[in-house]
């Protein structure tokens, strides 16, 4: 239990480094983030709901409890990392969006061991 634990925050640790400051920055619609959301072609109105969507999504994985909406949470992470690397892909970066699949498999990986974990605490 104690490792499934372990490995388990480990993965929930570097999704949350790996997705909050971007999302931190989406909230701001800092210059950086309008010049990717242009370059890809996505009007600037969207860049702070996902940043919001994405914070919230995070908070709901670190917050204890209300298990349908962690699923909803990973769901909607896992949506955004995979359209971001499809947007990426069909603007024209090629494997400069292949990055996002990192993210992509450390959000899958705590999923895993978040229900992991659930298993071995029902067990007991």
């Amino acid at each position: 239990m104690k490792k499934t634990k372990t490995i388990y925050w480990i993965f929930t640790g570097l999704m949350s480094l790996f997705i909050l400051p971007g999302a931190v920055f989406n909230i701001i619609s800092n210059a950086q983030s309008v010049e990717v959301f242009q370059h890809i072609g996505f009007p600037n109105y969207i860049i702070p709901f996902l940043g919001v969507a994405k914070f919230l999504g995070i908070v709901a994985i670190l917050i204890p409890g209300y298990p349908r909406i962690k699923e909803w949470a990973y769901a909607g992470l896992c949506y955004d990392l995979l359209g971001a690397a499809y947007a990426g892909f069909a603007s024209g970066d090629g494997v400069k969006a292949l990055p996002i699949f990192i993210g992509v498999g450390i959000v899958v990986g705590s999923y895993v061991y978040h229900h992991k974990r659930l298993k071995e605490a029902s067990a007991t």
